[in-house]
């Protein structure tokens, strides 16, 4: 029984260490892909969601804390930088087909920032929140590690805007295909562009799968979402706060 024992505390060393961290993250997205093949691509089955809930119960069953599993898992975080830039190959093959689409484009860009902000901050504040959890609130349209910076230059709280970001990126990639399907929105263009605009990242890889040029768009609406919320919620804090 000793060696059982024994046994079973080195497999438990070894999933808590960086390397076994790194695993059980990959490991938990390939079940996420799996299950979206197996479930012929249901909305639901978004390989993220499935790896979050994957993680969450594996660090809260080995115990291990969240700064120690963000340290092990850096080398994934450093690839979302490289990841999100090449989502500019597809935008470049569709770039005629921003012929006559960029006013429109950036002015719903800079309407829906706008709207996403104030909503945010005035539901909260109807709700009873806090002045910060109101700051916080204010930026969880645009991409992480912008939420993160721009609610903290606000006296936001950083780690929950990030969590508010990628919560919103999952609800949006799962269901913001078939809510666009109910507003007959049928331009792809404009799919790409509202998905990638409200779930960043997220809704991004979800439109990629299910169209380039709505790929292609939903990671410029990403990109200039992002860039309109780190300009808009400063100004906009003059009169909100």
């Amino acid at each position: 029984m000793s060696g059982l024992a024994e046994a079973g505390e080195a497999v438990l060393e070894v999933l808590r260490s960086p390397l076994g961290l790194l695993a059980l993250t990959l490991g938990g997205y390939q079940l996420g892909r799996w299950l979206q093949r197996r479930t012929g691509g249901h909305a639901l089955a978004q390989p993220v969601l499935v790896c979050v809930v994957v993680v969450a119960v594996a660090i809260g069953v080995l115990g291990v804390e969240y700064p120690d599993y963000r340290r092990a898992t850096e080398l994934i975080a450093f690839w979302l930088g490289p990841a999100t830039v090449a989502l500019a190959i597809p935008l470049h093959r569709q770039a005629a087909r921003l012929r006559g689409f960029v006013v429109p484009m950036l002015v719903a860009i800079i309407v829906g920032a706008v709207v996403s902000i104030v909503s945010a901050v005035l539901l909260a504040r109807a709700l009873g929140a806090g002045d910060s959890l109101e700051r916080t609130l204010g930026t969880k349209a645009a991409t992480t590690p912008v939420a993160i910076a721009v609610s903290e230059s606000l006296g936001g709280i950083g780690p929950l805007a990030a969590v508010f970001a990628i919560i919103i990126g999952i609800v949006g990639a799962i269901a913001g295909p078939a809510l666009l399907d109910l507003a007959r929105v049928r331009d792809r263009r404009a799919r790409g562009l509202a998905v990638g605009a409200v779930s960043h990242g997220v809704g991004a890889s979800r439109m990629l799968r299910e169209d380039e040029t709505e790929g292609a768009f939903a990671g410029l609406g990403m990109g200039l979402t992002a860039l309109a919320i780190s300009v808009l919620v400063p100004l906009l804090a003059l009169l909100l706060f």
